[in-house]
């Protein structure tokens, strides 16, 4: 395998504590395959056959989920490393639950649910510590849904806004940050739309609360910042 293919796959999750040399074994057994896509290209479309989990081995990728009437939810957005279908990897259904949207050029490799849990023909040590990856996976997927019903549930802009920041504040350690979401991806995320997002944000920019640029924000005022999220 491509050294910086291997290089990237240490870093993921689900190869967590795992050696290079104990992957590059592995990776035999697992027997992956590697896709291309374009900018703007669907990886995976709900409702599709299941292909297998996904690891983004560069690029950037959306998980979405659309409505009938071509509304669009970002779930979250992943990069180089993160994974996406572990959450329907050893389930009974076989069609992907949610469409995974390229953001600019991506290669993405698919590994089938059935050579992770299968027997390693090499006797070696890493499919104990890739199984243990995989439960946490889950286990924080899991939890991160869960966050995503609670964001769904609250009712003002302001208190969305502000929770979502201080989340990012708590994320980064610093008053100043990038967010991961685009403005309109941040809208979907929210469920709101981006032009009262855009509103809400002038609003407390104008309040003194934050400032921002694009997707740049620095917070002001943490504590009327907290006092919204309340």
């Amino acid at each position: 395998m491509d050294a910086n293919i291997v290089k990237i796959l240490v870093s993921s999750p689900i190869f967590r504590d795992i050696s290079p040399s104990q992957l590059d074994i592995m990776l035999d057994c697992l027997n992956p395959k590697i896709n291309t896509y374009s900018k703007n290209s669907y990886i995976a479309v709900e409702g599709e056959p299941y292909t297998g989990l996904g690891i983004l081995l560069s690029g950037e990728a959306a998980i979405i989920k659309e409505s009938a009437s071509g509304s669009r939810v970002i779930m979250t957005v992943i990069g180089p490393g993160d994974l996406f279908g572990e959450m329907i990897a050893f389930s009974p259904r076989k069609h992907w639950p949610a469409s995974v949207f390229a953001q600019g050029t991506c290669s993405v490799m698919f590994l089938p649910p059935e050579k992770i849990i299968g027997e390693c023909t090499h006797v070696c040590g890493g499919y104990k510590q890739l199984i243990k990856n995989m439960l946490m996976l889950l286990s924080t997927k899991a939890l991160m849904l869960n966050q995503r019903v609670e964001y769904l549930a609250i009712k003002g802009m302001r208190e969305k806004i502000s929770i979502y920041l201080l989340e990012q504040y708590k994320i980064n350690q610093k008053n100043t940050f990038v967010l991961p979401l685009k403005r309109n991806e941040l809208a979907d995320f929210l469920s709101v739309s981006r032009t009262a997002l855009s509103r809400e944000l002038g609003r407390m920019r104008d309040e003194g609360i934050i400032e921002f640029y694009r997707t740049s924000v620095k917070i002001n005022n943490l504590a009327m910042l907290r006092r919204g999220a309340e």
